[in-house]
């Protein structure tokens, strides 16, 4: 190594042999720079990236509402007696479900009812008698065209504003029939939480929402027999609310008979059914318009 004093090799010892400096403190002072040189710097330690809290969230409350409905399904009358507050959750997806499959169905399947609705006009005797067998047959050639038709993209049926305005009204009037038969129940002399209450009316609507969710899948498939899924799944909310008045006790004898607190039930579902029918009756008014302004649909025939 060099000396660092006088700059002379020396092939090894203790000493420079030129100036006698000590050479063993050069040689450390060297070796530290070195490995202080060389020294690798340190990997940070790798992170695995955690999952997301929401969709951890979301993963679990689906499976749960999987395994509630599949239940309900299976045993509705011992899983609605067991559901408590802590089912209010999927309850509640429950009662949307079946809020948001009816307008869906109706958007999807709108072409299928009217043709229904056309057909059987046309069975009427009183118009099937005047018909020629020419006519029907024009009548079999347009139901095929409008069956092959994107009539939606015509007409510009929108989705968003025909769904969402008429499952939040739905939503609205399954509320209002839960709270009037959480009132009569209370008058029942029935001591239970409205959540509890929920909870139980919820899991006797799986069965109903069930027929509706099929319904919704004909639907998607053009078979033409979905209304009537729909139309059993709508009716099923007058079975609904005895079969939930009934799961209760009474804590006295005093209170409402259950038969006038279904009965008092049954007139506000109608009075219910009534507003939806209305509204639905409006958006059809308004597809029938556009259908008559539409230069386009016209050019098909």
């Amino acid at each position: 190594m060099n000396c660092s004093n006088c700059g002379h090799f020396n092939d090894g010892g203790k000493f420079c042999v030129k100036c006698g400096h000590k050479l063993q403190e050069e040689a450390a002072v060297s070796q530290a720079a070195a490995a202080s040189e060389y020294q690798p710097q340190s990997q940070p330690a790798y992170a695995p990236q955690q999952p997301n809290q929401r969709v951890r969230q979301a993963k679990k409350v689906s499976k749960s509402f999987f395994s509630y409905f599949a239940e309900g399904i299976k045993n509705p009358t011992a899983t609605a007696q067991a559901a408590g507050e802590s089912q209010f959750v999927n309850a509640l997806i429950t009662v949307i479900l079946y809020a948001l499959s009816i307008p869906i169905m109706l958007y999807v399947g709108w072409k299928l009812l009217l043709i229904q609705f056309v057909r059987s006009m046309f069975k009427l005797p009183i118009i099937s008698e005047e018909l020629a067998p020419s006519d029907m047959e024009d009548f079999n050639t347009g139901v095929d065209l409008i069956k092959a038709t994107d009539i939606n993209s015509i007409i510009h049926f929108n989705f968003t504003d025909f769904v969402f305005k008429q499952g939040i009204f739905i939503f609205i009037g399954l509320a209002v029939i839960i709270g009037a038969t959480y009132v009569v129940a209370k008058f029942g002399k029935v001591d239970v939480s409205f959540k509890e209450f929920f909870s139980r009316f919820g899991t006797f609507l799986i069965i109903p929402t069930a027929l509706l969710l099929i319904g919704l899948v004909l639907a998607f498939l053009h078979v033409e027999y979905f209304s009537y899924f729909m139309n059993f799944g709508l009716l099923s909310i007058f079975l609904v609310v005895p079969f939930t008045i009934a799961s209760f006790k009474q804590s006295g004898t005093s209170g409402l008979d259950r038969i006038y607190s279904t009965l008092i039930v049954y007139v506000v579902i109608t009075i219910v059914l009534t507003f939806i029918a209305n509204g639905l009756g409006e958006e059809a008014k308004t597809i029938i318009t556009r259908m008559g302004n539409s230069s386009e649909l016209n050019d098909l025939f």
